[in-house]
Parts: C-alpha cells; sequence; structure tokens
C-alpha cells in the first residue's frame, strides 16, 4: 500500500490541573523530510522527542506541528496592561519640550496609548512541560495524519493502476502492429534495392543477410519485454509499499525505465500507428510522473 504525503490531525488532551492541550498536524509533499516544530513557551526542550516521534511515524514530506497549551477561560493571546511608569515619563518630556520651546502641549489618553511600550500585552504564564501527556497528544495527532495518508494514498493507487491499464492497452497494440511493420520494411527494402539495381543481378543471399540485420535493428521486442517487466515491478510496489516510505522513489525511477523504453519504441517505428501508441504510453507516463510527486 502507498501512501499520499498530504495529510492533517489533530488532538487534545486534559492535563491533570485543568489545562487543555491541543497538537495539529498539517503535512504537504517535499523531497525528503522536513519539520517544523511550535510548542507552548517554556516547554522548548521537548522539541527534540518530538521531532523524533515524527521521525518514527513519517518519512518524506514538509511537516508542520504546533502544540497549545490552553487554560479555559483565560485569554491565551494575553490582556493589556499599562506601564504607568513609561507613560508618566511620556507626559514630562512632552511638556518640559512644550516649555522650553514655547509650546502648547494637548496630550490626550489616546494619543499617549499610541505611543511605543505604553500598552502591552501580557500573556499567561508559561504553563509547566508535560512530557508523557504531550507525547500521547503527539502520537494520536499523528496517527490522523497517516490515516488521512493513507486513504489518500487507496485513492492515488486506483488512479496509478488505471494508467498502468492504459499503458499494458498501448502495448498490446504495439505488438499486435509490430509484426506486419516488419514484414512492410522488408518489403520496402526489397523494393528499393531492385530500383536501385535496375536489371543489375543482385547477390540474394547477401541481400537477404542484410535485411536480417536491419530487421535485427528495427525489432521492438526486447524493449515490449521490458516495458511489461516494468509495469510487473511497478504493480509490485504498489502492493508492497511499507518499506520506510521509499516507495514514491523507487516508483519514479520504474517510470524513469518505462519511459526511455518508450522512446526506444518511438525512434524505431517508423509506422504511424506504432508511433502513435509510443506517444500514449509516454503521455500516461508523465501522468504517473505528477501522481508520484505526492507519494511517500
Amino acid at each position: 500500500m502507498i501512501r499520499s504525503m498530504t495529510g492533517y490531525g489533530a488532538a487534545e488532551s486534559e492535563l491533570p490541573d485543568g489545562r487543555v492541550l491541543r497538537a495539529e498536524v498539517r503535512t504537504v509533499n517535499h523531497r525528503h523530510l522536513s519539520t517544523s516544530v511550535r510548542l507552548p513557551r517554556g516547554w522548548e526542550g521537548l522539541e527534540r522527542g518530538v521531532v523524533e516521534k515524527v521521525r518514527a511515524v513519517l518519512s518524506r514530506g514538509s511537516v508542520s506541528l504546533s502544540v497549545r497549551c490552553e487554560s479555559p477561560g483565560r485569554d491565551e493571546d494575553g490582556v493589556p496592561a499599562l506601564d504607568r511608569e513609561r507613560a508618566r515619563r511620556y507626559v514630562e518630556l512632552m511638556y518640559e519640550a512644550g516649555t522650553e520651546l514655547g509650546l502648547e502641549i494637548d496630550l490626550g489618553v489616546e494619543a499617549l496609548a499610541r505611543l511605543p511600550g505604553v500598552l502591552r500585552m501580557e500573556g499567561p504564564p508559561a504553563a509547566e512541560p508535560d512530557g508523557e501527556a504531550l507525547r500521547a497528544c503527539v502520537e494520536a495527532a499523528l496517527r490522523e495524519v497517516v490515516a488521512m495518508r493513507e486513504a489518500e494514498g487507496r485513492r492515488l493507487e486506483v488512479e496509478l493502476r488505471s494508467s498502468l491499464g492504459r499503458i499494458l492497452a498501448e502495448v498490446g497494440a504495439i505488438e499486435a502492429a509490430a509484426p506486419a511493420r516488419l514484414l512492410r520494411e522488408r518489403d520496402r527494402l526489397r523494393e528499393r534495392v531492385a530500383a536501385l539495381a535496375d536489371g543489375v543481378d543482385v547477390d540474394e543471399e547477401r541481400l537477404a543477410r542484410e535485411i536480417a540485420y536491419l530487421a535485427e535493428r528495427w525489432d521492438i521486442a526486447e524493449e515490449i519485454v521490458r516495458l511489461r517487466s516494468h509495469v510487473a515491478l511497478f504493480e509490485e510496489g504498489l502492493g508492497g509499499g511499507g518499506d520506510g516510505g521509499k516507495v514514491g522513489k523507487r516508483l519514479g525511477f520504474v517510470v524513469q525505465e518505462m519511459y526511455r523504453e518508450a522512446n526506444t519504441v518511438g525512434s524505431k517505428a517508423n509506422d504511424a500507428a506504432i508511433s502513435a501508441s509510443a506517444i500514449a504510453v509516454k503521455e500516461e507516463l508523465e501522468r504517473i510522473r505528477e501522481q508520484l510527486e505526492n507519494v511517500e
């Protein structure tokens, strides 16, 4: 089974003192594993353990994890507070300047409140860290993330298998058209040799050898075999994707090999139907590549 790199999870738990711990995890696609963690003030020392927990569960993707510790009935963003000493000093300085410069000072409360540092937001005291509760809350949120990534992975797998089915159909069409194409190429070569010879005796044995040599160069049987083999390998990867999240990278390599074989078939084709099928295969491979960008 494959997993998407897009996921979301949230969890919360109540601490013994009534505070509520809330964890939220968001993940998107990324070439490697990138983790950003934001913990409550005073809990920074627990960040390493949180990162290790993420790494134990996820292997690829950009992960944003935030944890809040809230006290019911309290404003976690803080409450406004007046710095009286700073306000008093501003007023004194204003009137001193007015006296020295002969200016009338009209300083109201609203203007005073807008001066830097007069009003500030005071947050609640830092919550005491609770490592066990943090671990349990983060684990619960990560379980939701994994469940969502697996559900999205199942949807992706259906689309990928549909693309593989269309690729195999085009490979079958190429395989069916290949023998007749070789016969046409052989007959065309004989006609060209006969036209060039223009009545001169032709060494039939040598001509047969040359035709056999060219037929070998035109032959696409090996490419067809390898394409089918790569499709089977891709399907195997879809079915056994539990090896630490390297499935997406491995399947990407298989797609690269399939694209190479399809290119070779197209370059050897010299046949409209086979060329069209080779192009159709490459179009499906491009769609698969786009889907794999979000596979863990």
